[in-house]
């Protein structure tokens, strides 16, 4: 397989450094809100990703991290009187409910506040290397100076700090530019933890002794994701993971943290970005307030829906959003379902077309995801086997033997893709009923159960080859008034 580089910018072989055994790490969110759809894309993807590599043999350690101490929480949290820790836990949670809703199971947390002695072992080794120094009544910063290669990754330099898309430490003492704060001192009402011990303090107030506040703080951003990485992974790891904009100067200032502490060069083997999900050619994003969360668009769509959506696009190009696109990707996963369930009611003879059909439709896929994930040539490859198959499918012209090897290759695809609908059991039961009333021509008591299941968001259609059920979300008028 191989995988676009954004360090080397080209495309690489996977080959991981030990083996098959893959260790990958993805930035998370930072909880002070709830996630929007443009982060979703980042979670989605690299859940697929993981899952792929599974099924392709490689063992798979997989760490996404969790801010839950930062500026933006602390301000929130200040604003509605609320301890900052236990307003970043009520907006963690949120996530990872939104994650197991839109069936992202693959990644293992871990919160920024639980590896605090991690942290403060990574700045005492670049203050005793002389990489990092101390702004009194500030906090300690990074040298740029003594890190040459900073903005390998990006083609940037730390001289063009002040037009980066993210957050830059700012403070006036500071020796280079770009410098940024690996540990930052508490202020009065800030979550601290003590830089000797890590040991947390609490809420900092000014009653707080001058000796208890001197060194206390808390992690500056960057530092949090390669104290993380070193506990589990050691200094040195297959593939990093995250949006465009973390690039510069997120994971510049990862390198050179980590390969500063340690002195293992490269840090990380394979670096991989997410392009922007964007709205009206705007990237999404909560300070334009052009987004919508996870957690609305759940109550609209279905899970399948919107990982189908998400995948549609290939990852380093833009996806745009709303909600037409939104409402084709419903109507695609619709006709997925549709299809794997003609799939199982076939019971034809031997197709002589069905087996070189499958077996475009299998190379077509691997080749695809083996080609740097390329899922919307994946996705095309299953529409191409239903285009093909289904009047094979509609005239009763494909053995159950037959339908059975697609149908395989359907539920495979799905273990990585997650966008076929399975309809409950108590769903098929009646949907079974309808069948034998039908049969016995009791056409107005199979209406009625028509009518029942499609306001519990099931609709019922009767093809050549049998019923099918489609599984729509009652709040989406939009798109029922499409199907109707």
């Amino acid at each position: 397989m191989e995988i676009y580089n954004t360090l080397t910018r080209k495309k690489e072989l996977l080959e991981p450094r030990k083996d098959k055994k893959v260790q990958m790490f993805v930035c998370g969110p930072t909880v002070y809100d709830y996630i929007h759809i443009g982060n979703a894309r980042t979670f989605v993807f690299f859940d697929v990703v993981a899952k792929y590599l599974i099924y392709k043999g490689f063992d798979v350690d997989y760490i996404q991290n969790i801010t839950d101490i930062d500026n933006k929480i602390i301000e929130r949290a200040q604003k509605e009187n609320s301890d900052p820790l236990e307003y970043a836990k009520k907006y963690n949670d949120s996530f990872k409910q939104d994650m197991l809703a839109l069936g992202v199971t693959s990644p293992k947390y871990k919160n920024a506040t639980d590896h605090i002695p991690e942290v403060i072992k990574q700045v005492q080794i670049l203050l005793h290397k002389n990489s990092a120094y101390i702004i009194e009544n500030d906090g300690i910063y990074f040298d740029l100076s003594t890190f040459p290669d900073y903005g390998k990754l990006s083609g940037r330099t730390a001289s063009m700090a002040d037009d980066a898309v993210s957050r830059i430490d700012d403070s006036n003492k500071k020796r280079n530019r770009g410098d940024f704060a690996i540990w930052k001192f508490s202020q009065d009402g800030d979550p601290a933890w003590s830089l000797e011990t890590g040991k947390y303090m609490g809420t900092v107030d000014s009653a707080a002794p001058a000796f208890a506040k001197a060194s206390a703080g808390r992690p500056g951003w960057h530092i949090e994701d390669t104290a993380i990485t070193e506990k589990y992974f050691g200094p040195q790891y297959d593939i990093h993971g995250g949006g465009q904009d973390l690039i510069f100067p997120h994971h510049e200032a990862e390198i050179a943290q980590q390969e500063s502490a340690s002195g293992f060069k490269p840090f990380v083997k394979y670096w991989m970005h997410i392009a922007f999900l964007v709205n009206k050619e705007v990237k999404m994003s909560k300070s334009l307030g052009n987004f919508e969360t996870v957690n609305q668009l759940l109550k609209k769509y279905s899970k399948e829906t919107l990982r189908f959506y998400l995948l549609s696009g290939y990852y380093r190009q833009p996806l745009e959003f709303n909600n037409d696109i939104l409402n084709q990707s419903e109507a695609a996963i619709n006709r997925i379902s549709e299809f794997y369930q003609k799939l199982k009611k076939a019971d034809g003879p031997e197709s002589k077309e069905s087996d070189g059909y499958f077996q475009e439709a299998k190379d077509q896929f691997f080749k695809a995801m083996s080609n740097d994930f390329n899922t919307p040539e994946a996705l095309a490859s299953v529409f191409e086997i239903i285009r093909k198959t289904n009047p094979l499918l509609t005239t009763n012209q494909m053995s159950k033997n037959q339908a059975d090897k697609i149908s395989r290759l359907v539920e495979e695809i799905n273990k990585t893709f997650g966008i076929v609908k399975k309809i409950p059991a108590e769903i098929q039961k009646l949907v079974v009923k309808i069948e034998e009333l039908r049969e016995e021509k009791k056409f107005n008591e199979a209406d009625q159960i028509r009518d029942k299941l499609l306001n519990k968001g099931y609709r019922v259609s009767s093809t050549n080859v049998g019923t099918t059920v489609t599984n729509i979300i009652p709040e989406n008028k939009e798109y029922e008034e499409q199907i109707n």
